[in-house]
């Protein structure tokens, strides 16, 4: 599609027993697709513990009125707050963090300049858990991809409900950045929806913001 700005970043791994080392990588991400293009983005992570480590880096390179934060108790006041805040006539770059498969992962329509990028930190899936393992035994026996249906396939179905935030009309226009270096491997790729063809591998924030600027350059000379 002409309109989004499809980028795996493939440098990070997000990965339970490397996340501390992700951190401070993630924060320069978040940054640089910030100054990149002012507008409103949401970054989805796998779990608050994640977005809470992320967000203490973020608050030394951002000031607090960029920032938007999803909370654990939020009402539906509060959430209400938090999708106002997502307004078409800001002046100033937005970012929003969330969680994958959480309230505003997916059912909220952000049209046109309300939302112009979503940021998907990691692969979606879910904690490990009794039910989940229980799915995983019984595919297990019956094909041997047990891993499969019971993790990488709901956790790129919240993937995929988090990157369909940003194009909710034919005339919106925007960005997605994967970020985990799984994406690049087969078991993920033949995962990806046929609209997704175009999409291009980063390695560090040069190069995304490379990427990035000159897709809203071709935005604006359209």
């Amino acid at each position: 599609m002409e309109n989004v700005c499809l980028l795996i970043h493939n440098r990070i791994s997000t990965k339970y027993a490397q996340r501390a080392d992700s951190y401070a990588e993630l924060a320069s991400v978040i940054e640089t697709v910030l100054n990149t293009h002012v507008g409103n983005y949401l970054v989805y992570f796998p779990s608050y513990a994640y977005l809470e480590s992320v967000l203490e880096l973020l608050k030394e390179r951002l000031p607090e009125s960029q920032l938007l934060v999803q909370d654990r108790a939020m009402t539906e006041v509060d959430r209400d707050i938090f999708i106002s805040k997502f307004s078409a006539n800001n002046q100033e770059a937005l970012v929003g963090l969330a969680v994958m498969g959480g309230v505003f992962g997916e059912g909220i329509d952000l049209v046109g300049d309300r939302l112009i990028g979503v940021v998907v930190v990691g692969v979606g899936i879910p904690q490990l858990g009794l039910e989940r393992d229980l799915i995983k035994e019984y595919f297990d026996r019956q094909s041997g991809s047990g891993f499969a249906y019971a993790y990488q396939y709901p956790g790129f179905n919240r993937v995929q409900q988090a990157t369909g935030r940003v194009i909710r009309t034919e005339t919106d226009q925007g960005i997605i950045v994967l970020i985990d270096d799984r994406f690049t491997h087969s078991r993920y790729r033949h995962l990806f929806p046929s609209h997704w063809r175009g999409i291009q591998v980063v390695q560090n924030s040069m190069e995304l913001k490379d990427k990035l600027a000159r897709f809203w350059l071709r935005t604006f000379e359209k």
